[in-house]
């Protein structure tokens, strides 16, 4: 070896790192891993099981909400039947006619003698027994009505009514001092049943002379207003 070259390789020794004091390098000693080459996450399939399983659990569920939500509506529906049984059912009362029963008529309008007329007819039914035919206390009376006070009147009073060409029914106590089952206020309305043609016919007075009138004179007797109920 000649000096340059002795020169050289001392120069190199005393540049080279010690071995004993360098750093390891991560690349001198890589880390061996078991894996090789690419890899990819693989999914492992579902048995068919698991699917029956949950599609099972599935319908349970929801055939327990429909039961429940069928009690519900059920109950409901039951509350609303006993409601209805705890408000009670009106009986229909059905009209009959009772040739006994009392009756006075009042006349509500400007036709003389129509009082005396329907009355007449009342008692050619029979219908009622007339006690008194009058006039009212008002001759603008436009509703037609029969009164009665008692609801045990209420089917005779209806059968009356039909009988005078279907006129209203009305229960009022402000009669009571006729001292009859049943008052009938005739109004401009009416088109029932009546004998003579609002005057005194032959068979009518003789009808209404047979019929007692409380009052005599111009004096109105009986209630005012449309209806006949103050």
């Amino acid at each position: 070896m000649t000096d340059r070259q002795a020169d050289e390789a001392t120069a190199a020794d005393a540049g080279a790192p010690s071995s004993a004091g360098a750093a390891p390098d991560r690349f001198e000693h890589p880390h061996r891993a078991n894996r090789v080459g690419a890899h990819r996450l693989v999914i492992k399939p579902r048995r068919a099981w698991q699917y029956l399983l949950a599609g099972l659990i599935g319908v349970a569920v929801l055939t327990g909400l429909g039961i429940l939500a069928v009690q519900s509506i059920g109950s409901g529906g039951n509350e609303v039947i006993d409601a209805g049984k705890d408000m009670g059912v009106i009986a229909r009362v059905d009209p009959v006619l009772d040739p006994d029963a009392t009756v006075a008529v009042l006349n509500g309008t400007t036709i003389d003698g129509l009082q005396n007329d329907v009355a007449a007819a009342i008692t050619d039914g029979p219908w009622g027994t007339i006690l008194f035919a009058d006039v009212a206390a008002s001759d603008d009376v436009t509703i037609s009505a029969v009164f009665y006070g008692s609801e045990a009147d209420e089917a005779v009073a209806l059968g009356l009514a039909k009988e005078l060409g279907g006129v209203s029914t009305y229960q009022s106590n402000d009669y009571e001092k006729y001292g009859v089952q049943l008052v009938v206020l005739l109004g401009s309305d009416y088109a029932g049943p009546r004998l003579g043609d609002g005057k005194a016919a032959s068979d009518a007075d003789a009808d209404a002379d047979a019929v007692p009138s409380l009052y005599t004179g111009d004096s109105r007797e009986g209630t005012g207003g449309s209806t006949g109920v103050s």
